[in-house]
């Protein structure tokens, strides 16, 4: 499932990024802060499922809603927002949920689940994921080519302007246009994860773990390149190096 987030304030996108994207359901997470931003997401990415603030800076999420309403193949719309006042209106644009801040891992599972029914969406194949997983190898796209590298030759892998970028052992820097999630769905989960919403990172190749401004750290990996972990991350991070 793709999803699309629209929120004008960054750090209310990552709280939600975070969250769905510890769904199985979703294969692609797409972001916009604000109106003009969102319809050309929904033009081109065609995501399955909008969470949508109410009031951003460049217009109201209740009006982009209501625009959308008969577009073919539009959008699920769940609003999530800190006003409550809304709700009815929400429904009378469509939605099929509606999330109050601060949000809640249980309450956005619920809204993509929603979302899968209603769209009898295909059941997974884990054993299908598992198979890819193990392959020692990763293909990485882009417009002309296909280069494969081994996966434990990674550092880290980071989301830039709408492609990634894996950068691997000996400098070598290879820009895909898979997304980051993508990737991840290729790779060992217990020894590569996301520690910010645009870096994953090869657990093996990391030798340090260091406090940052404002309750972030920082990953040092063996090659000396610095990798940021962003708050909704630590504690994971943390987990995964053995340090809780």
């Amino acid at each position: 499932m793709k999803v699309l987030i629209v929120d004008d304030e960054p750090l209310a996108r990552e709280e939600l990024h975070y969250l769905v994207e510890q769904n199985p359901q979703v294969d692609a997470i797409y972001e916009a802060e604000g109106v003009t931003e969102a319809r050309k997401i929904v033009a081109s990415q065609h995501p399955q499922l909008m969470f949508l603030d109410i009031q951003l800076t460049d217009g109201s999420g209740m009006a982009l809603a209501e625009s959308l309403k008969n577009l073919p193949n539009r959008p699920y719309i769940v609003f999530a927002t800190a006003y409550d006042q809304y709700a009815l209106d929400a429904f009378d644009a469509d939605a099929i949920d509606y999330l109050l801040k601060p949000f809640s891992q249980e309450r956005v599972n619920d809204a993509i689940k929603r979302v899968q029914k209603i769209t009898a969406a295909a059941p997974q194949q884990p054993a299908q994921s598992s198979s890819i997983q193990e392959n020692p190898r990763l293909s990485l796209t882009n417009d002309e080519r296909t280069i494969i590298i081994q996966k434990t030759a990674i550092l880290y892998i980071q989301a830039q302007g709408g492609e990634t970028v894996v950068s691997a052992v000996g400098g070598h820097q290879i820009t895909s246009k898979q997304t980051l999630t993508n990737l991840l769905k290729q790779l060992n989960p217990a020894q590569f994860i996301r520690v910010h919403r645009s870096f994953a990172v090869n657990l093996n190749m990391v030798s340090e773990l260091e406090p940052s401004f404002n309750h972030t750290y920082e990953l040092t990996l063996k090659d000396d390149s610095k990798v940021p972990v962003s708050r909704s991350y630590v504690a994971a991070v943390k987990q995964a190096l053995g340090l809780q």
